[in-house]
């Protein structure tokens, strides 16, 4: 890892105050990005903020909005977030051949039509920097205006995440393996 993370015993007030909100949210602990965040206590407030809305209350089932964040940490070769979300999904109830697809970077077979496109968006956002009109079109059918922002805000956010564990190269757990190549 290329940051000395601090305990909270070393935090600023600021800091303390932005780790100790995070820690009561609904997580219930620091997420990993915070921790390089808190060199601006600020950004890592709005951030995590931002991350706990997009994480527990889109209109999306964890199944869903799973998609999205694999297909970003996949995309970004994010190892920690692509540990951490695919558990996450699985538990959620994604299968795990779509799983494996994703890691896989081949195209998954979808049962679910709003699966398939939350898949396909988020491709698209991070393969082709936008929607061809006849997506959008159809994204708006079937997510509406809201669910399409919320899927550009999963993956938006989840490509800071994967910026930000990338660049300090936050390592897996002891004995975790990462499965990206």
């Amino acid at each position: 890892m290329r940051l000395k993370l601090i305990s909270p015993d070393e935090m600023s007030p600021d800091q303390k105050a932005t780790h100790d909100e995070a820690v009561a949210g609904k997580r219930g602990a620091a997420p990993a990005p915070m921790l390089a965040w808190l060199s601006s206590p600020e950004m890592a407030r709005h951030a995590t903020r931002l991350g706990e809305m997009l994480r527990f209350n889109t209109i999306f089932p964890p199944k869903l909005s799973e998609i999205a964040i694999l297909v970003t940490a996949r995309h970004f070769t994010a190892h920690y977030e692509w540990w951490a979300h695919k558990r996450l999904a699985l538990k959620g109830g994604l299968k795990a051949d779509i799983v494996d697809a994703i890691r896989d970077r081949r195209t998954p077979q979808f049962d679910d039509a709003k699966a398939q496109m939350i898949y396909d968006v988020a491709k698209s956002l991070h393969d082709g920097h936008g929607l061809s009109k006849s997506l959008y079109d159809a994204a708006i059918d079937m997510l509406g205006e809201r669910g399409l922002v919320e899927i550009i805000g999963l993956c938006g956010y989840y490509t800071l995440v994967s910026m930000t564990l990338n660049t300090f190269e936050f390592g897996l757990p002891e004995g975790e393996v990462s499965e990206l190549a």
